[in-house]
């Protein structure tokens, strides 16, 4: 989870923050937005949902800055206030929730449609996999809030399983097992899909690490 300052500068940064220094905590939070609004997108599959997230989480970032505990890092402390936030208004939602598929996510260089970059040489070939790409974020939102928070921060989001583990407060063991049954969950929901379209099952679904352009 590295982000474009050193640790050491970090650390400068962290403790102006503690001391009331508004700009040194502006700094720290350029410097992880578009990271705490990509993830809050994947979990809330809604532009405007993971705005109001990520507005949520700086406001709560800047309440409880004088008790974090430097032993982890900010990078890791600011993924957990945004994942236990998107979770927390999952649940309040719950059964209400409504999908969207043409989120706008940011990234370098600036405001971008949530598409998946095609190397295929086909506009058959293209299509398939923008197809793939709305059956994964439908399952998404039919399997449970745990197992989506491990899905996207491993398979999408691309962090080691001891960052997950420190993030969420789960054992290691905990995680990975959580992980894979997350991915056989979301492999069901992808055949109900296919059943419910009467699409022919593909049989090139996706290993660990082919979601990270989701």
């Amino acid at each position: 989870m590295a982000n474009g300052a050193s640790q050491e500068q970090n650390q400068i940064l962290i403790s102006r923050a503690k001391q009331g220094d508004m700009a040194a905590f502006e700094e720290l939070i350029q410097q992880h937005e578009k990271i705490v609004y990509n993830v809050a997108l994947r979990m809330m599959n809604h532009s405007e949902d993971a705005k109001d997230i990520s507005q949520e989480v700086f406001i709560k970032a800047y309440k409880n800055i004088t008790g974090f505990d430097e032993r982890s890092t900010f990078s890791t402390w600011i993924y957990r206030i945004t994942v236990n936030t998107c979770i927390d208004e999952m649940r309040k939602r719950k059964g209400k929730q409504k999908l969207f598929l043409d989120n706008e996510f940011e990234n370098e260089e600036g405001k971008v449609k949530q598409e998946i970059p095609s190397q295929c040489d086909t506009p058959e070939e293209t299509l398939i996999r923008k197809e793939e790409k709305n059956e994964i974020l439908t399952a998404l939102q039919e399997i449970s809030e745990d197992y989506r928070t491990v899905f996207i921060l491993r398979d999408i989001r691309g962090l080691s399983y001891d960052e997950i583990a420190e993030i969420t407060g789960l054992a290691l063991g905990t995680v990975k097992s959580r992980i894979s049954r997350a991915r056989n969950h979301l492999k069901k929901e992808i055949y109900r899909i296919w059943e419910r379209n009467s699409v022919e099952p593909r049989h090139n679904v996706r290993k660990e690490g082919e979601f990270h352009e989701l």
